[in-house]
């Protein structure tokens, strides 16, 4: 019987196979797993801040679709909460128990000068980084002007609200109907803070008020903030403006990789969820050049600096 031996030397394109079926398993182990560890987010969990300015069942709901999905863009918990007094939010800036905040143009200016936070992105109203402020008065009163409402009761749509108060206020000034020596509370009969535009125009419709100072598109947009019954009941006495643009800060004590992570997950819900968007930010989010973006509001806070308290 003859014996057949085979020398080692024709394996080659065996071991050539075997590294090739090597190499795809590894691939699609890095597939199954896209996470780099050297470029993911630093942080075990996210905490954000909404403003308090609608219903507060629509922000809510706002509250869980922002948490599912941001959850899933990061691939950590997050926590979405909405603080009624924005001191909380710049003591949660400073002391590190909170990573982004959805703020005022005021909000931030205030934030940046205290260096706990900074702009991230600016969300665009109607295409456009800035929008109006108005006066709202119910539909059957006759003023004209914020002249007319001199001696009348009026409602703030809060301290910290640059369309519902820094704007307004700004706009008296250079009217002459403030100043150093004549107060909101001498011009008016009497001044009322609410906790957002909502609640600022709720007063309107009770007659606690007789005109109430909000972003004009609480009374010009959709229905978040009033429904259509309520708003065929009021009218823009008068507009003031342009206010910049609502923002998203970012605690300042965050890696700028963590940043970065942040503004991408963020910028790609315009493609990914417009309507998520829309209704948590007001609008698209963008990148802007911040000291320019908030210009006019810290010339406006500059100025109110000096009117009699």
């Amino acid at each position: 019987m003859k014996h057949l031996y085979y020398s080692i030397e024709p394996f080659p394109l065996l071991q050539m196979l075997i590294a090739v079926l090597c190499l795809a398993s590894a691939s699609c182990s890095d597939n199954a797993n896209p996470r780099d560890p050297d470029n993911s987010l630093s942080l075990e969990s996210v905490v954000i801040a909404l403003k308090a300015n609608k219903n507060p069942q629509k922000m809510l709901a706002e509250k869980d679709a922002l948490e599912t999905y941001l959850s899933v863009k990061l691939e950590r918990p997050v926590k979405v909460i909405i603080p009624t007094d924005s001191a909380v939010v710049v003591e949660s800036f400073r002391n590190g128990t909170l990573d982004l905040g959805y703020l005022s143009s005021t909000d931030a200016a205030r934030n940046l000068d205290q260096n706990s936070a900074s702009v991230l992105l600016i969300h665009l109203k109607n295409g456009k980084p800035h929008y109006n402020s108005v006066w709202l008065s119910l539909k059957e009163k006759d003023y004209q002007s914020i002249e007319d409402l001199q001696g009348k009761p009026v409602a703030f749509a809060s301290r910290s609200s640059t369309s519902g108060f820094l704007i307004p206020c700004w706009d008296l000034s250079q009217r002459g109907l403030i100043g150093t020596d004549i107060s909101l509370d001498n011009f008016f009969s009497e001044t009322i803070y609410g906790t957002g535009y909502a609640s600022a125009a709720q007063k309107v419709l009770t007659g606690e008020v007789e005109a109430a100072a909000v972003s004009d598109y609480v009374y010009k947009g959709d229905d978040k903030y009033l429904s259509n019954e309520q708003k065929a009941r009021l009218r823009i006495v008068q507009e003031q403006g342009p206010v910049p643009s609502h923002t998203l800060c970012v605690r300042s004590s965050l890696s700028s990789q963590d940043q970065s992570i942040l503004k991408a997950a963020l910028l790609q819900m315009n493609l990914d969820n417009p309507t998520l968007c829309d209704q948590a930010f007001n609008g698209e989010l963008v990148e802007v050049n911040p000291t320019e973006h908030l210009r006019v509001t810290q010339e406006a806070l500059a100025l109110q600096s000096t009117l009699k308290p």
